[in-house]
């Protein structure tokens, strides 16, 4: 039975603020999804594509800490994304455990085929560019809390 008084509306799903941001999360996902489909992509496997666009090249540890990813879920993507021909995986001359991740003539082209993404994300949503900042802000505030507890 479902207790009415105080004591419990910490559990209270309306007073959570995990639940719209995994629910928005989800959305946004799914809106993403037919948009990567045409692009054989994933939404992972984009914002691995947004850094190696933006950087050319890294090496793994950048990448999990760019995308707030542990290794053991980089690293079929990676894999998946090597075999579709979009990136190429070197070891490092100079330290044989440190991998480095590049894109190829495909991954360099496939950028020109995403660049209608975001404006089509950006249509699916009705928010004033106002709310849109505050939004970005108060998300990578939390990001940046904790990329400084990781430290």
């Amino acid at each position: 039975m479902s207790e009415r008084n105080g004591n419990y509306d910490a559990l209270r799903l309306k007073n959570q603020l995990c639940f719209p941001l995994y629910a928005v999360s989800n959305i946004i996902t799914r809106r993403y999804k037919p948009l990567l489909a045409q692009l054989n992509l994933t939404y992972t496997q984009y914002i691995v594509m947004m850094v190696l666009w933006e950087e050319g090249e890294v090496n793994e540890k950048f990448l999990c800490e760019a995308l707030f990813l542990q290794s053991n879920t980089l690293t079929p993507l990676l894999k998946k994304l090597a075999e579709k021909g979009y990136i190429r995986k070197e070891r490092s001359g100079a330290d044989e455990r440190n991998l480095v991740i590049t894109l190829t003539q495909s991954g360099r082209a496939l950028q020109e085929k995403a660049l209608c993404v975001p404006e089509s994300i950006a249509r699916e949503f009705s928010l004033s560019q106002e709310e849109a900042v505050s939004l970005y802000q108060t998300l990578y505030k939390i990001l940046e809390k904790e990329r400084e507890k990781n430290k």
